[in-house]
């Protein structure tokens, strides 16, 4: 038992039950979420029609609420419901979304003079269902990372490990899920590879529930008091699950516009900037804002990074659909590579960076590698595209692609958020922790946009030309291996100044 531990708190292998409970919630809600946002641009494209870059921006619209979502469930679930009833809340609308995807009405068909027709009622549930989806990962996804963190004591060594362990779960979730998905989706029609994601999301509201004694507590309310007072006849909590359900209608319109998204990112990234330097300036003494300064910075550059490495669910995924040579496996399975190599390779990472000891890069070095990274990452398909002559391109330029994404990743997204925890003045934490889901979220958005740069005319009933196909592929991949390696390279003269400004951060970032 752990020094940590209390007689009553049950553990295996070393760490509460609890963790365990967590870890299988978290890795089916990501088998419903990657399994599903795999299938995603294929449905679009190839069942409803949708041209390149309606499927596109959809996708990035679709993408940006579920990272800005968690701010507003995080808010919520901190001052009124708690975390295991935001997570239960959360994991029902979770469920309905999912399986309202499974219902598809007719196929899109085209007429004799070209005029594209679609079922309208059912994209109508279709666009609902991604609302629930946006509203259930809002109240779930932060929250549940907050729960393990609750789940110790602090000064409790073993927290880092048990994070660890959890996020296993996560790319353990993605794993399986664009293998399971994926493959029922393109073999035995959409709605099976949708209903899968939904049964997985089931089972992992399931597990939660059943689990509820392991928490020991953990995760309640702070106020239930209020949760039981009335208003306007009703309990304060139920009015709170209304208002979330009624704010569903409100994404299900957002999601099917681009332009409302585009202008509310814009919007908050512009307010909370205007925020920061006001903050920076009326609240803060020198090295507190010189550290809020080299978080704004390296979160600028963390944009760059997501945009580009969003690109798999949408022109990586038609890409590997369209040109790759790909020997009959579903195009969608080549982004479980991703969940694989992290699995593989993240043990490594975590090795090395104790390894190096004192020559282990610091934080902003990191943040300039993962962009170098990302943009060799495209450098591959280049090279791949440039040496396939007539015909489609070999699989292994994707294969080392993803390898190379994985390996950016892993230089910088668990640093990440540690960063934010770590720089931010204490009274703006949950701020700037929201402030990074905006950077996120925006990113997302700046994707879908990016991604239509290799647009592809999918109206020709013969298919499309290979030729001309390959070409806007190679347009936009020189385009992002310039633009990663470009940020990369800047970031990296600037990291000795943003050093400086963490005041040793840095140091307990890496260590």
């Amino acid at each position: 038992m752990s020094k940590y531990s209390s007689p009553n708190n049950a553990e295996f292998l070393g760490h509460p039950k609890a963790l365990f409970i967590l870890f299988f919630t978290e890795m089916w809600e990501r088998f419903s979420f990657y399994g599903m946002k795999a299938l995603l641009i294929f449905y679009l494209t190839k069942y409803y029609l949708f041209s390149d870059e309606s499927g596109n921006l959809l996708i990035g619209s679709y993408a940006a609420l579920v990272y800005a979502m968690p701010v507003v469930g995080g808010f919520i679930a901190d001052k009124y419901l708690g975390f295991r009833k935001a997570i239960v809340f959360g994991g029902i609308m979770l469920v309905l979304g999912h399986l309202g995807m499974a219902y598809e009405g007719n196929g899109a068909t085209k007429s004799l003079t070209g005029e594209i027709i679609r079922d309208d009622a059912a994209l109508q549930v279709f666009y609902l269902s991604l609302a629930f989806i946006v509203v259930g990962v809002g109240f779930l996804k932060a929250n549940i990372s907050s729960l393990v963190g609750e789940l110790y004591e602090v000064g409790d060594r073993r927290k880092d490990s048990g994070f660890t362990i959890f996020y296993m779960g996560i790319n353990l979730g993605s794993f399986l899920a664009t293998i399971v998905c994926v493959w029922l989706g393109e073999t035995y029609g959409w709605s099976y590879g949708f209903a899968a994601a939904g049964i997985g999301m089931l089972f992992g509201l399931i597990t939660f529930i059943s689990g509820r004694k392991l928490l020991m507590g953990k995760g309640e309310s702070k106020v239930p008091e209020y949760l039981e007072q009335r208003s306007f006849g009703i309990k304060n909590e139920y009015l709170i699950y209304t208002g979330s359900v009624l704010s569903a209608i409100l994404v299900w319109q957002m999601v099917q516009s681009h332009s409302v998204v585009q202008g509310l990112l814009i919007g908050a990234g512009a307010l909370s900037f205007f925020y920061i330097i006001y903050y920076a300036l009326t609240k803060l003494d020198k090295v507190a804002k010189e550290r809020l300064l080299a978080l704004t910075i390296l979160i600028i550059f963390t944009v760059v990074f997501w945009a580009l490495f969003e690109q798999a669910y949408t022109s990586l995924n038609l890409f590997a659909d369209r040109i790759l040579d790909r020997g009959g496996i579903p195009a969608g399975n080549f982004l479980s590579l991703n969940a694989l190599f992290i699995i593989i390779l993240a043990p490594v990472f975590a090795w090395l960076w104790i390894k190096l000891g004192k020559y282990n890069p610091n934080t902003a070095v990191k943040f300039s590698f993962a962009l170098m990274l990302v943009g060799l990452g495209f450098g591959s398909l280049v090279f791949g595209i440039g040496i396939s002559g007539a015909g489609k391109v070999g699989m292994i330029w994707l294969i080392l692609t993803y390898f190379l994404h994985t390996c950016a990743e892993l230089c910088l997204s668990p640093v990440g958020l540690s960063a934010v925890t770590k720089l931010s003045p204490v009274k703006i934490v949950g701020f700037m922790m929201g402030v990074w889901f905006l950077a996120t979220a925006s990113s997302e958005f700046i994707a879908s946009i990016l991604a239509n740069i290799a647009s592809v005319d999918t109206s020709n009933e013969t298919g499309i030309d290979l030729g001309l196909a390959k070409q806007s592929y190679l347009m936009l991949f020189e385009y992002l291996f310039y633009t990663g390696i470009g940020f990369g390279v800047l970031l990296l003269l600037l990291s000795k100044f943003i050093n400086k400004l963490m005041h040793g951060v840095d140091k307990e970032l890496n260590n």
